[in-house]
């Protein structure tokens, strides 16, 4: 499993390292793969979305931007590399799910996926997708690790993932990172898009969708880094997440649950993590997590 320090994340959003001949001349011999990247006000990590994008120098990308209107800068740096994008606004829009789909509807990439305006590709991100894809014809949507990293491009702390389980997601809510799936249009298609009316967990929501009728592929490899400051979303407006996750997990639960029921099944699939962490060698992973939890525990008493 392919690791990178926090170093090289760093130099691989910090510069241009894309040729610009590849990225600009697509080579249908590789699967085109859409990007979108749904942007307001993010000038501070924007650019290093864009380059995290750009640099991974695959053959057939179309990248689409879709800013609602930003005043902070972000049009300026758009316009800086907007000769390597297939399409891009800046108008005011509805909020993050409008912009997604919008971005989908002017997309033409068999492979789709998209990454938020503070976030980051890792290298290679798309090639592993796209090989992925290539070797597993049946699946509709493929999904690898994850890094938490804060405002500088530090890692913060690791998200590893098992081969994907529907109850799992609803039970527990954590089998997927966006930053990290790419899925088909077809999927996409089939399960209706993004649904406009959540604000926070329109990705738990998709994923729900998408996970009841499709088939999934798991990369053993950290694809993706999730960005963790003050002014996200995660910090600012964590009760609707709450409750919008509450709704969506609800939609799929037997009706009249009890609590000792959802109790019982979020066990049940915590067990069956522990060992497929196990099987899959992430000895390591499962006893950080130990250690950490312990000590939240110390800390709490105290």
């Amino acid at each position: 499993m392919k690791k990178f320090t926090s170093q090289e994340i760093k130099k691989f959003v910090s510069n241009p390292l894309f040729s610009e001949e590849v990225v600009l001349n697509k080579d249908s011999s590789w699967p085109k793969i859409s990007i979108v990247t749904p942007s307001y006000n993010q000038s501070k990590f924007l650019e290093r979305t864009i380059l995290s994008v750009l640099n991974q120098n695959y053959p057939n990308l179309e990248y689409v931007i879709i800013d609602g209107g930003s005043t902070d800068g972000s049009v300026e740096i758009i316009k800086k590399y907007e000769k390597y994008f297939a399409y891009w606004i800046s108008k005011k829009d509805k909020g993050q799910s409008d912009a997604i789909n919008k971005g989908f509807q002017k997309s033409t990439g068999k492979i789709l996926a998209w990454i938020n305006s503070d976030d980051i590709y890792l290298p290679e991100a798309l090639f592993k997708a796209a090989e992925a894809f290539k070797k597993n014809p049946e699946a509709n949507f493929v999904f690898g690790n994850t890094y938490l990293i804060d405002e500088c491009d530090w890692v913060i702390a690791e998200v590893r993932f098992t081969r994907f389980n529907f109850f799992t997601l609803i039970y527990e809510g954590g089998n997927l990172h966006q930053t990290g799936v790419f899925w088909t249009r077809e999927i996409y298609n089939k399960a209706g898009g993004i649904n406009p009316k959540y604000q926070y967990c329109m990705d738990f929501d998709f994923f729900c969708r998408i996970g009841k009728i499709g088939n999934s592929v798991r990369i053993r490899n950290f694809i993706a880094g999730f960005r963790q400051h003050k002014d996200s979303k995660g910090s600012t407006i964590p009760q609707v997440g709450l409750i919008e996750h509450k709704e969506i997990m609800k939609r799929y639960l037997p009706e009249n649950i009890s609590e000792f029921y959802l109790k019982h099944r979020r066990r049940l699939c915590q067990i069956r993590r522990f060992f497929l962490y196990m099987i899959q060698g992430d000895v390591d992973y499962i006893a950080k997590g130990i250690i950490k939890r312990l000590f939240k525990r110390k800390s709490f008493k105290k």
